[in-house]
Parts: structure tokens; sequence; C-alpha cells
């Protein structure tokens, strides 16, 4: 394939989202691809004619039939690639990308006639900010409710009926990598699945805000054609129609507060997920997962034996991509020198990036998850080989009983030293301790300490 080729496959995408892994992003490419962003214009131009004809104030545009409303939803409902195609052409002659779609509206409806004497208040009274800023919103919407959402909410889902399967499966905790207090499986899942519906409400709750304010916030141009018009409430009534939070005070452009919020909401859940991974890759490590053997896969091109955790080491580094990007989003875009200028305007282009690399992360998780399988044998050879973890319950229960110095006996016996079961139960038996608490701690075992880590999994009463 020569470089002066215009065709265009996954094989020659310059990046693997829109490579390698395009079939994942799928539900990013209506929304945040240049195909999107036109359609998106498209579909403000259109609402600001419609509403501005339904303004009792603004004598200069007949109100329009239903009919005609609807001949013009359904140019947008129906714009094709085709017909973006169109658009980019004008684009190439007059080099505006959004002035493009006001002549390419003028252009399709010049001989409607009940639009033909209407064409004028295309754009009428607009910044191009008043339509891309309110697009960018558009797009962030659509990204969090039909892409995000979605594979976020599966995720939980997942992580709960995991907490629930394994609660009751002992596992060997570790602090700093070394071997402390048992928990179980289910509990680690649920600590997670915690966290996850924490950060994905917080998500929920960010608004997301258009702008329709003019050239440099003030309604100027609006202004002076109807100066009778509250041009402030109708600018507040067109963008909520949109769907939209609205921004009352704002340059030529929305300030961009919320995208920085709503990237930095989408980083937190992207680190808890990157922190699963890293301990889902341990545990594998460890032994206390199997994955499922796929037929026909290859794990590595010398090591025949190999099954590699790929999906979670995967995710890890869409999740680090996604995570860079997003900073910058939040570090960038609220910024922007006096009024006006265009240093955001590639940035924008590029919300769908740290999107799709956070969807292709989330769907990598999920297929990691349905790979693994629990190894009893290995949780329960690491447990029978940690006695010494029971030096904690010891000490404490001697404590409950006033005896001397326990944290400092159990040091000694314990610290830096391997600990058998023989060892330990032999110290037991010497204590001087109530019958009960002798009886307890004699015939306590790894297995058995794990508090309420059951019911912590099963129940939810430590989620938020």
């Amino acid at each position: 394939m020569n470089s002066d080729s215009h065709e265009f496959s996954a094989l020659n995408a310059l990046s693997p989202v829109d490579g390698r892994y395009h079939r994942k992003v799928d539900k990013l490419r209506n929304s945040f691809s240049e195909f999107g962003l036109i359609r998106l214009r498209l579909h403000v131009e259109i609402e600001w004619l419609i509403f501005l004809s339904q303004h009792p104030q603004v004598t200069g545009l007949e109100k329009f039939e239903d009919s005609t409303i609807d001949d013009l939803r359904s140019a947008a409902d129906r714009f094709s690639i085709t017909d973006a195609v169109s658009v980019k052409s004008i684009e190439s002659t007059i080099n505006h990308d959004v002035k493009a779609v006001e002549t390419y509206l003028k252009r399709k409806f010049k001989n409607d006639p009940a639009l033909k004497n209407s064409l004028e208040y295309i754009h009428f009274g607009l910044t191009s900010y008043d339509v891309n800023d309110n697009c960018f919103a558009l797009m962030l919407q659509e990204g969090r409710q039909l892409a995000l959402l979605p594979e976020l909410t599966h995720l939980v889902s997942v992580l709960k009926n995991m907490a629930n399967a394994y609660a009751e499966i002992p596992m060997l905790a570790r602090t700093h990598g070394q071997p402390a207090s048992p928990t179980t499986v289910g509990k680690e899942f649920a600590v997670f699945e915690s966290r996850l519906r924490q950060q994905i409400s917080e998500f929920e709750r960010i608004a997301v805000n258009g702008k329709l304010s003019g050239a440099t916030g003030n309604f100027n141009a609006l202004y002076a054609a109807y100066p009778d018009v509250d041009w402030q409430q109708a600018g507040r009534e067109f963008v909520t129609g949109l769907g939209l939070a609205y921004s009352a005070v704002t340059t030529q452009t929305e300030p961009h507060d919320y995208i920085a919020q709503y990237c930095h909401a989408v980083q937190r859940i992207n680190t808890v997920l990157l922190d699963f991974c890293r301990d889902v890759w341990g545990y594998i490590s460890l032994g206390y997962f199997r994955q499922k053997v796929v037929a026909g896969e290859v794990g590595s091109s010398t090591m025949p034996h190999k099954v590699n955790p790929i999906d979670f080491e995967n995710a890890e580094g869409n999740l680090g991509l996604a995570n860079a990007v997003f900073s910058h989003f939040a570090d960038k875009l609220p910024i922007s020198r006096w009024q006006r200028d265009l240093s955001d305007s590639t940035v924008l282009r590029n919300l769908g990036v740290p999107l799709g690399h956070s969807l292709i992360a989330y769907q990598s998780i999920g297929a990691g998850l349905t790979k693994l399988d629990v190894n009893h044998e290995r949780l329960d050879s690491d447990l029978n080989e940690s006695w010494e973890v029971l030096s904690e319950a010891v000490q404490t229960v001697l404590r409950a009983h006033g005896a001397e110095l326990p944290y400092e006996r159990l040091k000694a016996l314990s610290r830096g030293t391997e600990i058998s079961d023989t060892k330990l139960r032999e110290f037991i038996e010497s204590l001087d301790l109530p019958n009960p608490a002798n009886q307890y701690l004699s015939k306590l075992t790894p297995r058995d300490y794990i508090g309420c880590a059951t019911e912590i999994a099963r129940s939810g009463k430590e989620k938020t």
C-alpha cells in the first residue's frame, strides 16, 4: 500500500483505538468521530432555528408548521456519511467547519417552500462555540450514558456476583507483601465493587453544561437584532431543551470546568480499576487463580506452557493511557486566554480518545474475569504455611484478659521466624487464660481466622 492511498482499514489506522480495537469502541463512534461532531452540529443548528421560529418576539421569522419541524428534525435524524462528505467538501473551500454546516443547511433547504424565506435565521446571532460547546456536551453525555455507564454497571454486577460466590473462601491476606490476617476471596472483590459503585455514583451526578450567549458571552448580536427579547432566559430555555445544564456566565466559550470534573471522575474510576487489575494480576501470579485455557490460543512464542493474564495487563495499559489524556484535558480545557483562543480546539476534538481507551479497558477486565477459576489447593497451602498470622489473635485475646506484655510475648515468639501449628499450640497451652478463651485459641486455624469477611462480602453493610 503506497503512502498516497486514501483507503482506510484497521491495518493502517494511526491509533489502535481505530485500528486493532476499533470494534470495541463502536459505541463511541456515532458521537465522537468527525461524523459525530458534524451530526451534532447539524442537530444544534436545526434546534436553534426551530426555537427561534417558536419564539413570539422573533418577528422576522414565521412560526413553522409541525410538518416543517418534522422535516427539519428528519434532516438531523437521517444525516449520513454521504451528507457529512458534502459538509466536508464545503469546508475544504471555505475553511470553516461550523460555517460549512450552516452553508450545507441553506443549500439543502433553499428550494423548500416552507423554509426558503427563513434561511438567514440558520445560525442566527450565534458564534461557533454556541454550537460547538453544546455539541461537545452532548458528546460527553452520550458517551457516559451509551458507552461508559453500561460497561461499568456490568462490571459492578460481575464483581458483586463474585463477591457473593467467593464470600466463604478463605485467603491469606498480604500487607506490605507479607502474610497478614486472613480474609476471603469474596471480601476482596467486595472492596472493589464498593469503591467502583461509589465512584460511578459521583460520575453520574456531574452536570454536563452547554452555553448560548454569543461571541463574548453577552448576547450582543441577538440583543442588537431583538432588544426586547429576554435573551438570557431564551438561552437557558434553548440549552436545557437540548437536555443539558446551562452555563449562564461565559466568555465566547463555556468555561469547561465541568469537563475537568468529568475527566477527574473517570480518572478515579479508572484508578480503582487499575488497582483491581494489579491485585488480580498478583493473585494469578501467586496461583490463587487459575486461568481457563482457550483452545487455539498461544501464551508465548517460545514457552508453550504460558497462560498469561493478558486481559488485566491490556486493561492496565489502556487505563494508564486514558488517565494521562484525561489529566491533560482537566488541566488544559478550563484555561483560555481572555475571551477566547483556539488552543483548546484540537484538544476538544480528541474527547473520544480517553473514553475509547477506558472502554477497551472495561471490556478487557470483563473478559479476564470470565477466565478466572479459584485454586483452592493453593489458597489452603498458603494458609497452612502461615500460622504466624494467628499471633495477632493470641496477643489481642491476652490483652482482653489483662495479661502482661502480650504484644511483646507474641513478637518474641513469631517475628522473623517460622512458626508451626505445633509451636503455636504449645504456646497457647502455656497461657493462663480462662477455659473458653483457651479453647477458642487452641482450635483456631488460619483458615478460620477471617473475622467478618464473609458477612461483609455478602451483606454489603460496609458498602457505600
